[in-house]
């Protein structure tokens, strides 16, 4: 059970991951806005709106309580470590007389980068704080909290393998299905492919 944990755990940081980036993509392949037309006689100053108060500090404890049980915390923070010893498995195999010399260096820097899994993890629980209202959120540590939530942390991740399982199969046939349907249907029109 240990290591399907640790897999889903994994699997969760990399949708973390995935999830915090997605906006900056987006907005990447967002083309600017129109300039607006130009106005035959200037309009008052609009006050700016005041910025919304983010998540009171009992939402951001009880996010932090549900990352916690679900995983989420654990999953960020074996990220860094993770990659820094990938790092000097991949740069080792080619010159391993720098081995010692490499891990003392990733020793030392390792700490700056810790502090960015922890900024990310505040993140990531101001982003689930701001998505409920503060008594849903308690409503859902508390959830977690109780048997019936620990019992569905406990099942998630051999649900979540049997699922893959279930959809590994599901997809490899579907895309054996739909190349076989788009080659008829183009044959249909005098195309092979």
């Amino acid at each position: 059970m240990p290591a399907a944990r640790a897999g889903i755990a994994k699997g969760l940081a990399l949708i973390l991951f995935a999830a915090l980036s997605a906006p900056a993509a987006r907005a990447a392949n967002t083309a600017p806005p129109a300039a607006p037309a130009p106005a035959a006689t200037p309009a008052p100053a609009a006050k700016a709106p005041a910025a919304p108060a983010g998540p009171s500090p009992a939402a951001l404890a009880a996010a932090d309580r549900i990352l916690g049980d679900i995983g989420l915390k654990q999953s960020i923070a074996i990220v860094v470590p993770g990659m820094m010893a990938e790092l000097e498995t991949n740069v080792t195999r080619t010159r391993p007389e720098i081995r010692s010399s490499l891990r003392a260096t990733l020793k030392a820097i390792q700490p700056e980068f810790d502090q960015t899994a922890k900024r990310t993890y505040s993140e990531a629980a101001t982003l689930l704080a701001e998505q409920m209202s503060e008594k849903d959120i308690i409503d859902v540590a508390a959830f977690f909290d109780s048997p019936a939530g620990k019992k569905y942390v406990e099942v998630t991740p051999v649900f979540l393998q049997k699922l893959s399982d279930v959809t590994g199969a599901w997809r490899e046939k579907l895309s054996t299905s739909i190349l076989e349907r788009a080659r008829e249907e183009m044959k249909k029109k005098g195309i092979d492919f």
